[in-house]
């Protein structure tokens, strides 16, 4: 870490990678491809080695630290990645009864796990799949993400309904897949 301080470029290589995996696994969350994720991990390496003068530990255990320092680095560049790239993604240009349901007690996302899960989360739209993230995986209020993705607070419960039905719908469709294939 000393040698990140002072800008020296085996400390930094060594560094990206020890917490290469760990980024990359948050700005796959966000972004729609491996080559975009990628874009997003090397931004905020940059921004880390340029604010790591400026990192104070908020917990006994430092790396736990580091690491939730970086994860917000990390979300913040992924968000910002996303807006810049936006402009494509209308969310009003959406059919709504692609995403219409019935809901009835127990959901499909309530039997599966965490992989399964972010397998499909990164089916949704760029706009669904990161209010799915914000809300869902990163923990923010809907009152954050809408200030940080600049859209109203009413929009991104919208948008969080409807990924979450998208997710339920895409879950059923490869249900009734995985059945059929079952039964030949």
């Amino acid at each position: 870490m000393r040698g990140c301080l002072q800008a020296d470029r085996e400390s930094q290589k060594a560094f990206y990678q020890h917490f290469y995996g760990f980024s990359m696994a948050i700005c796959l969350r966000y972004c729609n491809s491996k080559d975009d994720a990628m874009e997003v991990v090397n931004d905020g390496f940059i921004k880390i080695y340029r604010e790591l003068g400026n990192f104070k530990p908020r917990y006994d255990n430092y790396e736990a630290s580091l690491k939730g320092w970086m994860k917000s680095i990390f979300v913040n560049t992924a968000i910002d990645h996303f807006r810049k790239n936006s402009k494509s993604y209308l969310v009003s240009e959406m059919q709504e009864s692609h995403f219409e349901m019935e809901h009835s007690g127990e959901t499909a996302i309530d039997k599966m796990s965490y992989k399964e899960i972010m397998d499909v989360v990164q089916q949704l739209s760029p706009v669904y799949k990161t209010i799915f993230n914000l809300f869902v995986i990163d923990g923010f209020k809907h009152e954050e993400i809408a200030s940080r993705l600049k859209i109203s607070v009413g929009t991104s419960k919208s948008n969080l309904s409807k990924a979450k039905a998208n997710i339920q719908k895409m879950l059923m469709e490869a249900s009734i897949k995985y059945y059929e294939q079952k039964a030949v």
